[in-house]
C-alpha cells in the first residue's frame, strides 16, 4: 500500500465515522430542518454566511435570523418589505455584522427569488462547465448578488467597507472563502444524509474545500500542503491533493477533517492521551519523533 492508498483508507474511516450523527455540530443541521430546495438553499446562504467566531454564537446568531421567517423563509423574501425587515432584525448582531446587514442580504435575495426559480439558477449564470475549479463561478456569483440594487440601505451602491460585503467572501480578494465554499459543498456534494445534492447542475469535482483554521493545520500536520496562512492558494493546493484521492469528489472529507478541531480531537501539539486514539497518527508531522 502506497502512502496516497493509505491516506485514502485512513480518511475513508473518518468520513464513515463522522457520519450524519455529527450533524448538530454543524450549522448544516439548520438546513436540514426545512423542506423545498428554494427554502434548503435560501437556509443554506444564511447559515453559511454567519459561520464564522464561536460555535455557540454561530448558532444562536442563524437561529436569531432565521426563526422569525417561518417554516417557508422562501416565501418572507418573495414578500419582502424594508420597513418589516428592518424592524425586524433592528437588534441582531453577530461580530462583525448587525441587522442592516442581514435585512440588505434578505433584499438581495428576495431580487433573486423574484427574479429566479431559485438560487441555483441564479449562480448558473456565471457558471462554466468546463471551468477546472467553481472558482470564477464563485467570483461571479458573489459580484452578482452584490451588483443588485441597493437604494433602500445605500444610494450609491454597496461601499467597500459595508457588512453584507463580509458575508459574501469573494476569492477575487484572496481569501480561503471558507463559508462560501462550505456553502456550495451543501447545495451540490450528493445526498449522504449531510450533504444535500439540492444543485443536480453543477459538477462536485470543482469544488474547493471550505478552509477554515482547524482544516488548515490539519491538512498541513499531515501533509496536504506546506502553506502556513489559509487563503485561497492554500484551499486550491489542498483540494489538488485530495482530488488525486477521490477526484470526482475532493471536498468529501471536509466535514471529518474539520470535526477533528471542532471536538478537540486534535489539538495544537502532540499530546499523547490524545494523539495516540487518532486515525491520523501514522500520518501526522506532530507524532513523528514517537513513532
Amino acid at each position: 500500500m502506497n502512502d496516497n492508498e493509505y491516506l485514502k483508507r485512513e480518511l475513508d474511516i473518518l468520513y464513515r465515522t463522522y457520519n450524519k450523527d455529527y450533524l448538530n455540530t454543524d450549522p448544516l443541521m439548520f438546513v436540514h430542518r426545512y423542506s423545498g430546495k428554494e427554502n434548503r438553499e435560501f437556509a443554506g446562504l444564511i447559515s453559511a454566511s454567519l459561520a464564522y467566531g464561536n460555535v455557540k454564537q454561530i448558532f444562536a446568531s442563524i437561529e436569531q435570523v432565521l426563526e422569525p421567517l417561518g417554516n417557508s423563509p422562501v416565501d418572507y423574501v418573495r414578500n419582502f418589505s424594508v420597513h418589516r425587515t428592518v424592524k425586524l432584525y433592528r437588534n441582531f448582531t453577530h461580530r462583525f455584522n448587525n441587522g442592516r446587514d442581514i435585512a440588505l442580504l434578505l433584499y438581495f435575495l428576495h431580487q433573486i427569488y423574484d427574479r429566479y426559480p431559485s438560487l441555483e439558477s441564479f449562480f448558473i449564470e456565471g457558471y462554466n462547465t468546463g471551468d477546472a475549479t467553481i472558482e470564477q463561478g464563485l467570483t461571479r456569483f458573489v459580484t452578482h448578488i452584490l451588483d443588485l440594487d441597493c437604494s433602500p440601505f445605500y444610494r450609491d451602491g454597496v461601499p467597500g467597507a459595508a457588512g453584507v460585503r463580509f458575508l459574501l467572501s469573494s476569492p477575487s480578494n484572496g481569501s480561503a472563502c471558507k463559508r462560501m465554499n462550505m456553502f456550495l459543498r451543501w447545495m451540490v456534494r450528493h445526498d449522504d444524509g449531510l450533504d444535500c445534492g439540492l444543485w443536480k447542475n453543477i459538477s462536485a469535482s470543482q469544488l474547493i474545500i471550505p478552509l477554515d483554521s482547524h482544516t488548515a493545520r490539519i491538512c498541513r500536520y499531515i501533509g496536504l500542503t506546506k502553506r502556513r496562512n489559509a487563503s485561497w492558494r492554500m484551499a486550491l493546493e489542498i483540494t489538488e491533493n485530495l482530488r488525486t484521492l477521490e477526484p470526482g469528489d475532493p471536498t468529501k472529507y471536509d466535514f471529518a477533517l474539520s470535526r477533528l478541531g471542532i471536538l478537540d480531537v486534535c489539538v495544537h501539539k502532540y499530546k499523547k492521551d490524545v494523539c495516540e486514539r487518532c486515525r491520523l497518527f501514522n500520518l501526522c508531522c506532530l507524532t513523528a519523533n514517537v513513532r
